[in-house]
């Protein structure tokens, strides 16, 4: 779940903007495109792929979700869902990279991980984020799902310390129950940071914490995007009611 957007909220879905899932390779490589275009071009984030998309092993296992322009019927962003059935056949979920996910094995066969968040950076307003969600939420609802999982990012251009003050000033009203706590692999190294910084909450995280999600432990470290990631987790019988009421209908 990376943190690219603008402020969510229950902003309309724009009627130029349409929602679906890829049904092919070509589908799925426009997402790749977008992806490489936002992460690489954009962020900086190092990438194993040269040739303008952005694709790994997990993609292959993953449902693609797909915002268009109607009017030109171009990819202007993308979510990326994997199942649990399909976190099976590829050996775990990607977040398991990043963090020990031991105490939420026995939620697994109801969790969903989402990831690759982006969206153009002509379209980063509230209307897209809530389509993006909406499609999510159907994808929850058709498959009975209760669990959504992924990582909220937040960029290390300044070493990692406003990272370091986000996750303190958050801890406080947002951390997980014990039994739902993960433990980075790479800690962001707290001990070692400024945490007391005014910081802004980003976006996307910032959106998951009002619709009710955990965060579920301290950041790690992903030197191949220099981001600090934090594993977020929405129990959907936590979502606010006002969301629900707006993305479950």
């Amino acid at each position: 779940m990376l943190d690219r957007h603008s402020s969510p909220g229950l902003a309309q879905e724009p009627s130029h903007l349409t929602f679906s899932f890829a049904r092919n390779p070509s589908e799925v490589a426009e997402a790749q495109r977008l992806r490489y275009k936002v992460f690489a071009e954009e962020m900086g984030a190092r990438l194993s792929s040269r040739d303008g998309f952005d694709r790994d092993g997990f993609d292959a296992f993953c449902d693609h979700l797909l915002i268009r322009e109607s009017n030109t019927n171009e990819v202007i962003g993308t979510y990326r869902i994997l199942s649990p059935a399909m976190a099976n056949e590829a050996g775990g979920y990607y977040s398991a990279g990043e963090f020990d996910l031991s105490r939420l094995e026995h939620l697994f066969d109801r969790t969903v991980e989402v990831g690759r968040a982006c969206v153009h950076a002509d379209y980063r307003h509230g209307g897209t984020i809530t389509l993006l969600w909406a499609g999510l939420a159907k994808y929850m609802q058709m498959h009975r799902y209760e669990y959504m999982i992924g990582c909220g990012s937040i960029g290390m251009a300044d070493g990692g310390h406003m990272a370091a003050s986000l996750y303190n000033r958050l801890q406080d009203d947002h951390l997980s129950p014990p039994e739902y706590r993960v433990f980075p692999r790479c800690p962001l190294p707290l001990d070692g940071l400024n945490t007391e910084l005014q910081v802004a909450c980003p976006p996307l995280i910032k959106g998951y914490l009002r619709l009710g999600a955990y965060i579920c432990g301290e950041p790690a470290w992903d030197p191949d995007f220099n981001t600090a990631d934090m594993l977020i987790m929405l129990p959907l019988s936590r979502m606010n009611k006002r969301y629900a009421a707006h993305f479950m209908k």
